[in-house]
């Protein structure tokens, strides 16, 4: 059992039957009052993010969050398709709102894991940095650098990202999964 001391940054919990994970954690202490704990908290099932207030007679007990490896096939009608790595007969499809933005950036025949909260599968876990290519982006116009100097470029997952105006079609960069942001160019288009 986790008591309201425990719950730091990244520790998973449940709370009311479902797997919570702890973004932010400050511990309290006012005076002539009992400690608390404040967090902003995430449920792990709808993605809903609270902040919450925890006193010191409360506590919870530690989510049980097992990941097993899967390959992702295609996305077909608002499904994203998976196999077992082992048994590729085995398929199941998640819907784009579990799978979430982190689908964009998916390869089809790329190995991705799946978050598991008992036996019911809650999300997938891409990784945080994916190199795709760029399949399409306007020319870089000199002179425009008065937003930062980015442009839009659609890569091969179809995918629409911001990048700096250096980047050309065929170019491969590497982008933040997690937040849909470009991080480098990794190779230069021949």
């Amino acid at each position: 059992m986790l008591n309201y001391n425990d719950l730091k940054k990244g520790v998973i919990f449940v709370l009311e039957g479902e797997p919570y994970e702890v973004l932010e954690y400050a511990f309290l202490r006012m005076q002539q009052r009992k400690p608390v704990t404040k967090t902003k908290i995430k449920n792990l099932i709808s993605g809903k993010i609270v902040e919450r207030n925890f006193h010191q007679n409360e506590s919870f007990g530690e989510a049980e969050i097992e990941k097993e490896p899967a390959k992702y096939i295609y996305l077909n009608r608002g499904e994203y398709w998976f196999s077992d790595p082992k048994n590729p007969a085995k398929r199941f499809a998640l819907s784009e709102e579990l799978v979430g933005i982190k689908g964009q950036f998916m390869k089809p025949n790329s190995e991705v894991l799946m978050v598991k909260f008992g036996e019911k599968i809650i999300g997938v876990d891409v990784p945080i940095k994916v190199e795709l290519k760029v399949t399409s982006t306007p020319p870089g116009e000199r002179g425009n650098t008065a937003q930062g100097g980015t442009k839009s470029a659609t890569v091969e997952t179809g995918a629409v990202v911001q990048v700096p105006l250096f980047v050309n079609e065929g170019d491969v960069v590497r982008i933040n999964s997690e937040l849909g942001t470009y991080v480098e160019r990794v190779e230069k288009a021949k």
